[in-house]
Parts: structure tokens; C-alpha cells; sequence
């Protein structure tokens, strides 16, 4: 259930191992998506390694700068950095969905679902079409109708995210102009401007507990990038490091925000969700294979250790960045270190993963603690 980017990555590698799939989905694609669309280097290489070629020509835009902020302090411009792609979701989720269609997949895309039975593998569409299957795989976003099913809800209100976004009119220079990331811009989050060809995809988002008041937050980040602090933006709740540690239960597997696969502190998804998809098809397939379903979720949650190891590590790092006893020397690390940097770019373009970023980061945080402590520089949490 979901056709997005982990339901299409999970329905297209399930379609070309031979299996049975049924592609689910409550809209018909082209569909739009509150998403700021950065697509990193490690959705690239996902991507490619799915579906084994990259993204159609004019699907991505590229870009070689970004400008890091952060609580206020202009942490500079940096150029000539790995590539850092962007994209639409109503355009990227269309083709990701037609590649899972192609491979075999059984479109049931526009036909939302009344009714599921997890246990029963059941699932009962608004039009009266009944689905049966040994395998049931929620990657239906963080609001899941599957999750809900499995837990009760969908996610854990005083842990998850919150997000605002608008897409304002694109700026002349936009092709030119930096990725920026600006840390702080909500409380426990960050604010994004994303240039892109068509439109400036601008953005905050951050704890929901945290951000009493997400719209004042998003009309002062506005009005410091000059734009209109009045114009409509759309909201959307955002995973935001509180994966679930099963993911799943019984014969019903959670991918991608059903599953609350999201990086803490850049906010990525995409990557995630094309990954946990291709993995749970992957367990499915197998255990389908040995006449087992009941054993897919385990084998799925074998193979995402890797992926939680690397999520729980960035929530130590994210204690850095923003906690507020930390900020200040945050920031002058950042500032004024060139292979922090560096890293955090390797981290972007997926040639390093959480634990490499760790290794690198995490001694500091003794020194990190000394300066935030110290007389004379103390402040509230």
C-alpha cells in the first residue's frame, strides 16, 4: 500500500523477483507530494541500484553550492561540492510508480482503501475490489492507514516532526543560486531553500512538541529570505529519527515514513524509503520462496540494522547541533572546521554514512560540553 517512492521501489524489485504484487495507492500519479525534494547522492545511487538506470533526463536538477546557517550566524558559502540533486515528487513519484507498472506490478493506483485486515492479509478498496496476499507491505507515508492498523496510530505525537513548505516563484538567478540549509530555523529543526528551474521550494520543519507556534516560524524564515511571510503554506507531520524498531508485525511489513525511516537532521527520506522498500521486497521474496511468510519481518529487520544503527547515531549527533546548551559551539566547529564540513558533505552526497560522521564527530562532544558549560557561557535548555 502506498506507490511512492518506498512502494514503488518495494513493488518493482517484489515484481521482478517473480512475485505477485499488487500496487495500491488512494491517488491517481501525477499527484503532489509536500516534500522539499532534495534528491542526495545516496537517493541517486539507490535509484540506480533499484531500478538499474538513473532517473529519466529533466527529472533532477543539479547543483554545486550551498550555504549553511545556523540559529541566526551565517556559517558561509561553499562551491564546487558533490552534486546535490533536486526534484519534484509529483514528477519523480510518477516515474518510480510507472517503473514498478512496467516491472509487472498490478495498478490499483486512484482506488483508496476502505478496509484492512492485517492478520488476514485482507484489503477491501472504496470501489467493493477485495484483495487477499501472504504479505502486506505499509508504505503509505507517515499517516499510515497501515500502521494505524498494526499499533493504533500511526506514529508517536510528542516525538514526531512538523513541516511547513510553499513553493514560491522560481528567481532568476535559481540556477546558479546555493542549496540553503538553514540549522535552528525551527526549534529541534532546520529551514531549506531549494532552488529549482520551475519554482523556490522554501521550508522549515522541526519536533512538533517543541514548535508551539510552527507558522511564526515559517513567516520569520520568509521574511529573512524576502519573500512574502502571508502566503499559504501546506503543513505535514515529518518522521524525524523515531523509527519504529519493528517495523511491522505478524505478516504486515512498514517501509519508508510508515516506518519512520527519515534522517533527524537533514530530514532526508527519499533514500530511505527507496531502500526500506527494495529490502522488504527482498525478505518478502525469500521467505515466499521457503513457503514461510510469517518469517519476512524478521529477515526485513535483519537487513535494516544497518540503516537503524546509522539513524539512532545521527540522534547523538543531532544532540549537538541543536540542543540548546550546545548551539554556540556548534556553530564555531562548524565555522571554522573545514573537514567538519567536508564530512557532513560526504555525508550528503552518500560517499559516508552516519557511522563514519560519527567516528569523526563524537570524540569532540567532550570539548563541545567543556565550552557550553564553562562560567560565562551558560545557557537555558
Amino acid at each position: 500500500m502506498g506507490a511512492g517512492p518506498a512502494g514503488g521501489a518495494a513493488a518493482f524489485t517484489a515484481a521482478r523477483a517473480g512475485l505477485t504484487v499488487a500496487l495500491v495507492d488512494r491517488h491517481a500519479f501525477p499527484r503532489d507530494k509536500l516534500c522539499g525534494g532534495g534528491f542526495t547522492g545516496r537517493s541517486h545511487q539507490y535509484f540506480c541500484e533499484i531500478f538499474g538506470t538513473p532517473p529519466e533526463p529533466g527529472q533532477i536538477e543539479t547543483h554545486h553550492s550551498v550555504s549553511f546557517h545556523a540559529h541566526g550566524t551565517d556559517l558561509g558559502r561553499i562551491d564546487g561540492i558533490p552534486p546535490l540533486h533536486l526534484t519534484m515528487r509529483r514528477v519523480l513519484d510518477t516515474e518510480i510508480c510507472a517503473r514498478a507498472l512496467a516491472a509487472g506490478a498490478a495498478d490499483f493506483t486512484g482506488r483508496p482503501v476502505a478496509r484492512l485486515d492485517p492478520e488476514a492479509g485482507q484489503v477491501v478498496l472504496e470501489d467493493g475490489a477485495e484483495l487477499t496476499a501472504p504479505l502486506v507491505l505499509g508504505a503509505d507515508g507517515v499517516n499510515s492507514m497501515v500502521a494505524r492498523a498494526l499499533f493504533g496510530q500511526a506514529f508517536d505525537r510528542g516525538r514526531i516532526g512538523f513541516g511547513l513548505e510553499v513553493e514560491a516563484p522560481a528567481a532568476p538567478d535559481n540556477a546558479e543560486a546555493p542549496v540553503r540549509i538553514d540549522f535552528g530555523a525551527a526549534d529541534w529543526g532546520y529551514g531549506w531553500h531549494f532552488p529549482k528551474t520551475c519554482s523556490s521550494t522554501i521550508g522549515v520543519g522541526g519536533v512538533l512538541a517543541r514548535n508551539a507556534d510552527m507558522k511564526a516560524m515559517m513567516r520569520s524564515y520568509l521574511t529573512l529570505l524576502g519573500q512574502d511571510p502571508d502566503q499559504k503554506a501546506k503543513g505535514q507531520f515529518l518522521p524525524f529519527g523515531d523509527f519504529r524498531r519493528v517495523p511491522g508485525r505478524g505478516r504486515t511489513l512498514l517501509a519508508g515514513d510508515a516506518a519512520g525511516l527519515v534522517d533527524p537532521i537533514t530530514g532526508e527520506g527519499i533514500a530511505y524509503a527507496m531502500k526500506s522498500g527494495q529490502l522488504a521486497a527482498l525478505a518478502a521474496a525469500a521467505a515466499l520462496r521457503e513457503g514461510r511468510p510469517e518469517t519476512a519481518l524478521a529477515r526485513y529487520r535483519r537487513s535494516l540494522r544497518p540503516m537503524h544503527r546509522a539513524l539512532r547515531q545521527a540522534r547523538a549527533i543531532r544532540l549537538m547541533i541543536f540542543a540548546r546548551p550546545f548551539r554556540g559551539s556548534f556553530v564555531a566547529a562548524f565555522r571554522r572546521s573545514g573537514q567538519l564540513r567536508h564530512l557532513y558533505l560526504r555525508l550528503l552526497a552518500g560517499e559516508i554514512e552516519y557511522p563514519e560522521m560519527a567516528r569523526a564527530t563524537l570524540w569532540r562532544f567532550p570539548a563541545f560540553l567543556w565550552r557550553s558549560i564553562r562560567p560565562g557561557n551558560r545557557s537555558g535548555a
